[in-house]
This record gives C-alpha cells, structure tokens and sequence, in this order.
C-alpha cells in the first residue's frame, strides 16, 4: 500500500518540483492529478488555506508548498540529499531557491501583461535571468556538483520560459541571455 500522495497538475512547475524529490529520494508514490477549475473534495481538505497544488499526503498528514514539501522529503526519505550537508552550501541553497519563488512571478507577468506594463516586466525578467546567467556561469548546477534543492526551484526557468515565449510570441531567453542554454540545463529532471 502506497502511504505517499502527490496532489499534482501536469504543467504546473510546482508539482514538478515535488516529483524530482520524490524520483532523487527513491519514493514510490500515488500521483493524482487535480482540476484547478473543479477542485477535488481532497484538494480542499488537503489543503484549506491557498487551496493550491501541489500538495503531499504522507501517511494521511498534508503537506503543502513545493519547496516545503521538497524539504520534508528530504529529511524525511532515505536517499541521496537534496539539500547540501554542508550548512554554508545549505544556506547557499535555500537562498537561490527562496530568490527563485520571489522572482519567478516577474518573469510570469512579461508573458501575461501588455504594453508598457509588459515591457517594465520584460525588463525586470531580464534582469533577474541575467543574474542566474551570471551566478551559473560555467556551472552545470547552482550548489556542487550533484542536482540539488536550488535546481529543483529553478525548474519554472528551464522548463516553461520556453514554452511561454513560443506559445506568447514575447521573447525573452533566446535573444536576451548571452548563454540561452542556462535555461535548458534545468529543462531535464535527475537521473536516479
């Protein structure tokens, strides 16, 4: 009997971030995909606050916040760490992944707004990819040399930047950013 459950949604870079713990760590889990525009009686109980995916289910106990849950399964779990051991590197981590969730919702509106609401946020979306560019450098990862807690946050980049440019026609990774493929390195999930 399976005691993990992810709430979840397909393109949602949330959950996708819950689901690289859960394949780093080895889990075996129940994945249920929810509707954001019918909400499941689970996704309710599960989660009453923000009302949000994705949510953990572990042994009937809800946990809810991506980069929360993906510390619970760290701690939780056997497996290879997500977090560094090191408590500097750790630090390191946390204050990439806690800058990503801060700014992710910059780089969203220069898809989403219009005119020069859209162009301010193009603005600030460069910005914060130049500074990405600038930390990885030449780096394949953002903390040692193994897939780690910062990655796993900085999925939205590498997976769906792409994705909005082509399907918004609004450009920003492949002409502003003097590596594009700072982007594809976090396009694909660990190996385990």
């Amino acid at each position: 009997m399976v005691d993990v459950k992810l709430l979840g949604l397909w393109y949602n870079p949330f959950s996708h971030r819950v689901e690289w713990a859960l394949k780093i760590k080895g889990v075996e889990y129940e994945y249920i995909e929810d509707d954001l525009h019918n909400k499941s009686s689970l996704l309710l109980e599960s989660n009453p606050i923000h009302k949000k995916v994705p949510v953990l289910i572990h042994n009937g106990k809800p946990i809810c916040e991506s980069m929360v849950i993906v510390e619970y399964i760290d701690e939780t779990f056997e497996g290879p760490s997500i977090l560094p051991k090191d408590p500097y590197d750790r630090a390191i981590a946390r204050f990439w992944a806690k800058f990503l969730d801060d700014k992710m919702a910059a780089v969203g509106k220069s898809f989403f707004l219009k005119g020069e609401e859209q162009e301010k946020a193009k603005e600030e979306a460069y910005e914060i990819l130049k500074i990405l560019d600038n930390e990885l450098k030449d780096k394949k990862l953002f903390v040692g040399d193994k897939f780690g807690f910062a990655d796993i946050a900085a999925n939205f980049m590498g997976i769906w930047v792409e994705v909005f440019e082509e399907a918004s026609g609004v450009v920003l990774v492949t002409c502003h950013t003097p590596k594009p493929d700072v982007m594809a390195r976090a396009q694909t999930p660990p190996d385990t």
